[in-house]
């Protein structure tokens, strides 16, 4: 899976950006790690071009070598990229209405437009409810939304970071990531959400704000923080909501 998205789609956490990037090797351009992503998976391997926005690329699992489930699926310009799997998928579309055969992409790209459109509850509600380990990543190509999760359980490893021209990278293979972020990358924080107009918070923990955590590599180098819950903070709630938007955030 790899997804991104050009500066002003997506303003990521300034911490997320290392100085020692400047210093390093050039990086490649985030075309340049699409031609590799592509390359390393032929035949199964593809991706959308988002004009003047980003790019979404996957490649189906091989059977042979099938360790994690994934799965990819669009409705009405909404894509998901789909990792892991939910142990309670049949209970979810029961209760959100939706066919039987839905997949877990599926539920995810109904949900999200279910709150997007109606709103009923806060997306970290309904992220709190699916039992499984997971990760996803959605593009909401009318709404130029960018929706990222990741599930609690770690046992799904997404990571971001900030490539030279300033676009926002999103993957489950570190390698991709470093190769176009050089130091600007961090892992993608467990039980958290990102939404590309209201920034990370944790879904296990929506009363309480994120801190950056200083991330040094074996060199040495200052490499992008990681994010985790600051257990002595309270977020701000007196704020209203003022459209259905605001459930996705």
């Amino acid at each position: 899976m790899l997804g991104v998205f050009k500066n002003g789609v997506v303003s990521p956490p300034q911490e997320l950006y290392s100085p020692a990037s400047s210093s390093a090797m050039a990086s490649k351009s985030p075309q340049e790690t699409l031609k590799d992503f592509l390359a390393s998976n032929p035949n199964i391997g593809f991706s959308l071009e988002f004009v003047d926005k980003g790019f979404l690329a996957y490649a189906s699992p091989q059977r042979q070598h099938i360790s994690q489930q994934r799965l990819f699926c669009s409705l009405n310009d909404v894509y998901c990229i789909f990792l892991g799997s939910l142990n309670n998928l049949c209970a979810l579309n029961k209760q959100y209405g939706l066919s039987k055969v839905s997949n877990e992409a599926m539920f995810v790209i109904e949900a999200y437009c279910t709150l997007r459109d109606r709103g009923p509850m806060p997306a970290h509600r309904v992220l709190k409810e699916l039992e499984g380990g997971f990760g996803f990543l959605i593009y909401d190509h009318k709404a130029g939304v960018v929706f990222a999760a990741n599930g609690g359980d770690e046992s799904v490893n997404l990571y971001w970071g900030i490539a030279a021209d300033g676009s926002v990278m999103i993957s489950d293979n570190v390698k991709h990531v470093k190769a176009s972020c050089g130091k600007s990358f961090a892992p993608f924080p467990a039980g958290c959400m990102y939404h590309s107009e209201r920034g990370l918070m944790s879904f296990e923990h929506p009363m309480k704000k994120m801190k950056a955590m200083p991330r040094v590599d074996s060199e040495g180098a200052l490499c992008g923080a990681y994010f985790a819950v600051d257990a002595f903070s309270k977020v701000n709630t007196s704020m209203p909501r003022v459209d259905s938007a605001a459930n996705w955030g």
